[in-house]
C-alpha cells in the first residue's frame, strides 16, 4: 500500500475510492472496504482510500477535546493490512472545509484521484457546510464519467454504532466488548520513558508509556493483561493505568511490567496490545498488601494467557 499526502495518482490510473474517518478500523469498516478492493480487483482499479487528518472537529470546534481510537499513524498501519493500493492523507484546514461541492469533486476526486467508482454511505454530505448529499454525488458522476454506488443504511448504521460502542467499551474498560468490535486487540502505542522506579522496588520492574497524542483514547484505569512484539517475540505482561494511588500520585500514568524479560527498553517505542481487564486500579494500606495483589494479578494474567493465547 503506497501512502500519499499531497501528491496525485498518475492520470493514467482510475481508482476506486471510498472516504471516511475510519477511526478504529473496525469490522464495519473493514467489511466496507473489502468491498473497495474487490471492485478494485475485478474492474482493475485502484482501490484508495480518501480520509482525512486532523479530524474536522479538530479544526472546526478546537474547544472540543476529541477521544480517537487511533493515532493518525496508528490508522495507517492499521489499513496497511487490508490489501489498499493507497491511502490518501489529505489535510483538513479551513480552506478546504470551504471548498464548494464540485470544487471538491473535480479538484479532489477527478482530477487527482481520478475516480470512476466511489463507494459511498447514503448519508454522505460534502462540500461547504457539507450541504451537498449523495444525490449531487450522482449528478456530478454523470457529469465527471464515474459511478456511484451506495453503502446501505444498515451497514452503515453498523459502522457508527461499532464505533459508539468501542468507544464507550473502553471508557468502562470493557476490553471483551471493544476487541470483539473492533476484530483485533485495542492497542496503545508509546515511547518507553524513565518512571520513579517504583516498580523495581517491589520486584515488579514497568516499561513507562508515554502516549504523545493526547487525542488517542485511553482505557479506563485498571489493570489488564497485554502483549507486545519486541525484537521477534510476543512478550505478555500485566499493565496499570491509573495514578497509583497507594503512593498519593496525582498524574495519570501507563506501566507495563512484561513477563520473562530483561532487556532495557527505554527511549523504544512499543504497541500494547490489551487483551484483557483484570481489576479496577485500587488505594492499598501497605506496600506488602500492594506486591501482594500484584503476586495474584500476575498468576490471574499467566492462566488467562495459558488460556486464550
Amino acid at each position: 500500500m503506497k501512502s500519499l499526502d499531497k501528491n496525485s495518482l498518475k492520470t493514467n490510473t482510475p481508482s476506486v475510492i471510498t472516504i471516511g474517518t475510519f477511526d478504529g478500523v473496525h469490522v464495519g469498516h473493514q467489511k466496507i472496504i473489502e468491498r473497495l478492493v474487490k471492485t478494485g480487483h475485478d474492474k482493475h482499479l485502484k482501490s484508495v482510500v480518501l480520509t482525512f487528518f486532523p479530524h474536522p472537529r479538530m479544526v472546526l470546534q478546537p474547544d472540543f477535546k476529541i477521544q480517537l481510537l487511533h493515532t493518525i499513524d496508528e490508522r495507517q498501519k492499521t489499513l496497511k493490512d487490508l490489501g489498499l493500493d493507497h491511502l490518501i492523507i489529505k489535510e483538513f484546514t479551513h480552506d478546504f472545509a470551504n471548498l464548494s461541492a464540485r470544487d471538491y469533486v473535480k479538484k479532489i476526486l477527478v482530477d487527482e484521484l481520478n475516480a470512476k467508482h466511489i463507494i459511498i454511505g447514503y448519508d454522505h454530505h460534502f462540500g461547504k457546510n457539507r450541504t451537498a448529499n449523495i444525490n449531487d454525488l450522482k449528478a456530478f458522476g454523470k457529469e465527471f464519467d464515474f459511478i456511484v454506488e451506495e453503502i446501505s443504511a444498515q451497514d452503515i448504521k453498523d459502522v457508527a454504532v461499532s464505533s459508539t460502542k468501542i468507544r464507550q467499551a473502553l471508557v468502562e474498560g470493557d476490553i471483551k466488548t471493544a476487541n470483539a468490535y473492533l476484530g483485533y486487540p485495542y492497542f496503545i502505542t508509546g515511547n518507553v520513558i524513565k518512571g520513579k522506579g517504583i516498580g523495581k522496588t517491589l520486584k515488579f520492574p514497568t516499561a513507562n508509556i508515554d502516549v504523545e497524542k493526547d487525542y488517542k483514547l485511553i482505557p479506563k484505569n485498571g489493570v489488564y493483561v497485554v502483549s507486545s512484539r519486541i525484537g521477534k517475540q510476543t512478550v505478555y505482561g500485566m499493565m496499570n493505568i491509573g495514578t497509583n494511588p497507594t503512593f498519593n500520585e496525582k498524574k495519570q500514568s501507563i506501566e507495563v511490567h512484561f513477563f520473562n524479560i530483561e532487556e532495557d527498553l527505554y527511549n523504544t517505542s512499543l504497541k500494547i496490545n490489551i487483551l484483557h481487564r483484570l481489576r479496577n486500579e485500587q488505594k492499598f494500606e501497605s506496600v506488602k498488601e500492594l506486591t501482594n495483589q500484584l503476586n495474584l494479578d500476575k498468576k490471574h494474567a499467566q492462566e488467562f494467557i495459558q488460556i486464550h493465547e
